[in-house]
């Protein structure tokens, strides 16, 4: 059973997501650097065409995961105000371009605020983890007099909800202590806090539910 999350440093939070962010693109950034090994060798100029597809395709990755995590997990350069839903999509769909999942969107709203577009995009990435081997991400809200709402619903073969992500998520002390695979969801968690919403996950009949809901004193 979760225990309530008592404490966490900043110093540790900053640590965690700094291991979260270095984790998601060492694979791109290795590769790039494998390629460019080979570029260089004389004794493989057979493997040329491939190296440079793999240059590109990195570089491509790496980029993608870059602009995504700038916002998703950290300040994005700008002060609060409205993302384009047109520019959320395109960064999320570039993000998980080479992932199973395909991503639906039905968001009714031509923006969103800045710290909404946060957490729908920290839930994505968290419904995409959910669904290793495809299926499809659904990404629906809208805004209102009454506030926001968002529901990421993952749905395919083998889609499963990870215990210490659901503990997380809800602000509760994961078993086995806070780490890089819960440090994310976590943050999820304190940015909705933040600005006085709530977010949720829930395994039902093989289809995980993620949600977040703002008030319309937060929205």
């Amino acid at each position: 059973m979760s225990a309530p999350l008592t404490k966490l440093t900043p110093t540790s939070l900053a640590a965690l997501l700094c291991a979260k962010i270095c984790h998601d693109l060492i694979s791109p950034v290795g590769a790039l650097g494998n390629a460019v090994e080979i570029l260089d060798d004389e004794d493989n100029q057979d493997m040329y065409e491939d190296a440079i597809n793999l240059v590109k395709t990195s570089s491509r990755q790496a980029s993608a995961k870059l602009k995504f995590l700038r916002i998703a997990l950290g300040a994005g350069g700008s002060a609060p105000g409205v993302i384009p839903t047109s520019e959320i999509m395109a960064l999320t769909n570039d993000m998980f371009m080479d992932s199973k999942p395909d991503l639906v969107w039905n968001i009714d709203s031509d923006g969103l605020d800045k710290n909404h577009a946060r957490i729908v995009m920290n839930l994505a990435m968290l419904a995409v983890q959910a669904a290793p081997r495809g299926g499809s991400v659904k990404i629906s809200g809208q805004n209102s007099g009454a506030g926001a709402a968002f529901t990421i619903l993952s749905d395919g073969p083998s889609v499963r909800l990870d215990a210490a992500v659901a503990q997380a998520i809800a602000g509760k002390m994961p078993e086995g202590g806070i780490d890089g695979r819960s440090i994310q969801p976590l943050y999820a968690n304190l940015l909705a806090r933040d600005i006085g919403g709530s977010i949720g996950a829930a395994d039902e009949d093989s289809v995980i539910r993620f949600t977040a809901d703002f008030p319309a004193a937060a929205a």
